[in-house]
């Protein structure tokens, strides 16, 4: 079977090339000293020469589970099918609407069979008690007033959400917390990639399109668009900076082959990321034998091609025609898969009803008089988080070890998207800070075998001791 051809990746080899270069350890340096100091997570540095190549040291001691880092996604989406059960801001991914609404929406949208993305908020209005046939008419009419505003359940009050804020495009797909998220998100990422009369999409049939093809085989290539939706409004904001800018007029002659140069600094902050070509780095399912390892590739970048030139159809434009070649494409979603972090928000729901359940015995059931019927509609699902995929700049840059002294860890007041990065033990001044990219419970050779998947194997002194 012959491999699928784009002509971008002939046509511009050298940009791509330059694109997908390793920035220098100066450079990496000074971005992340930048960051570092814009998000001013004290205590931190990367080095990008380290033992492990680049890495995260800390800049003075922290104490076992000290707050380490919380760190601001690149870029991040939450999963197509979570979309039901969990209504979020799309750019911060903190939980909205009312604790009525979150309930209300996930009876609603299961009900109807929908799948992600066909129902928002602005959904209320047309739910009728007709669309709920196999409901108990208690159950139907609960359901109804939940989605409309017009039932309040007991102390949900302690449980405040932000309002909803629609999209500025007039799209249904993107919901926010804030007129502030609403703002950054159209800025940064959603403009081009909204489907409402609003988008700056050139083409909204193809984008629907494409956002279907992603929903039906990986939501991995959402994440891609958004990355090369970043990168082409930061070359636009370069370039209206230059041309108002008087005294650099003269470097705007310097842009030439479809502003390169501008391309490239837009391109910067996704150029930190670790990458390699999607369908290289992909595990292979267990499903699939070894010998059909080449096949399996195979069909991975013939899927990535496929949505890539959906993609094009909705925003291609030739300035930035670099950034559409299969290369580019298949590396950036070969980052998501060596370097995302899980996006993780814990649902107000399952506080609400555990606060209720720990209610004095008398309150609770008074209160389980209309809390039991919901609960019992819901389910198991009643406790369903926000789950998505993200890329964390400085999570990113941290290394793997058996014996991690960070983790991961969302603690309470952790209610949005965030990554928070906890010590795990004593951490001295000038000492690496890891964490552990899989189950470190896992028998050595195990451990060593999920690692291949990453391009290496770990060599921390767990596993010197373990393998010798």
């Amino acid at each position: 079977m012959a491999a699928s051809v784009c002509l971008i990746d002939s046509q511009y080899s050298d940009q791509i090339s330059t694109l997908l270069k390793s920035p220098s350890p100066n450079q990496v340096k000074e971005y992340f000293q930048e960051l570092i100091a814009e998000r001013q997570c004290n205590g931190l540095r990367v080095n990008p020469e380290g033992e492990h190549g680049k890495g995260v040291y800390a800049d003075f001691d922290f104490k076992e589970g000290d707050l380490i880092l919380k760190d601001q996604m690149l870029v991040g989406a939450q999963h197509s099918s979570n979309k039901i059960d969990c209504l979020v801001c799309s750019f911060c991914f903190q939980f909205i609407g009312s604790i009525e609404l979150q309930i209300g929406k996930k009876l609603y949208l299961h009900e109807l069979g929908i799948s992600a993305d066909e129902c928002g908020p602005s959904d209320r209005t047309e739910c009728s008690s007709g669309s709920f046939s196999d409901r108990s008419p208690l159950l139907r009419d609960t359901i109804e007033s939940l989605m409309n505003d017009s039932m309040q359940l007991p102390f949900s009050e302690k449980f405040p959400l932000p309002s909803v804020v629609s999209c500025p495009g007039g799209c249904r797909e993107a919901y926010y917390c804030s007129e502030s998220c609403a703002k950054a998100d159209w800025d940064s990422f959603h403009s081009l990639l909204c489907t409402g009369k609003g988008s700056k999409s050139s083409n909204i049939e193809a984008l629907l399109k494409f956002i279907q093809h992603a929903n039906e085989t990986n939501d991995i290539f959402i994440l891609a668009a958004k990355v090369i939706s970043f990168t082409i409004l930061r070359y636009r904001k370069l370039k209206v900076a230059q041309f108002e800018n008087p005294e650099k007029q003269d470097a705007i002659n310097l842009y030439t082959n479809y502003g390169f140069p501008m391309l490239l600094e837009a391109w910067k902050p996704v150029s930190m990321g670790y990458k390699r070509r999607w369908w290289d780095c992909i595990a292979l399912p267990e499903d699939v034998d070894s010998c059909d390892e080449a096949m399996f590739r195979m069909q991975i970048r013939d899927l990535a091609f496929t949505s890539l030139e959906i993609l094009k159809e909705a925003m291609y434009d030739k300035e930035y025609e670099p950034l559409f070649s299969l290369e580019i494409y298949g590396h950036i979603i070969g980052m998501f898969e060596l370097n995302n972090l899980d996006l993780v928000v814990a649902s107000p729901v399952e506080d609400y009803f555990l606060y209720i359940d720990d209610l004095p015995l008398s309150e609770k059931k008074e209160a389980e008089k209309i809390t039991k019927p919901v609960l019992d509609a819901l389910g198991d699902d009643y406790s369903i988080c926000c789950q998505g995929t993200a890329f964390f700049p400085l999570q990113s840059c941290m290394n793997h070890s058996c014996i991690p002294n960070a983790k991961a860890f969302k603690r309470e007041e952790d209610r949005d998207g965030q990554a928070t990065i906890i010590a795990l033990k004593p951490i001295s001044k000038g000492e690496e800070i890891t964490i552990s990219y899989i189950d470190e419970d896992l028998p050595y050779e195990e451990r060593q075998a999920s690692l291949e998947d990453y391009g290496f194997r770990c060599k921390c002194p767990r596993c010197s001791e373990e393998g010798s």
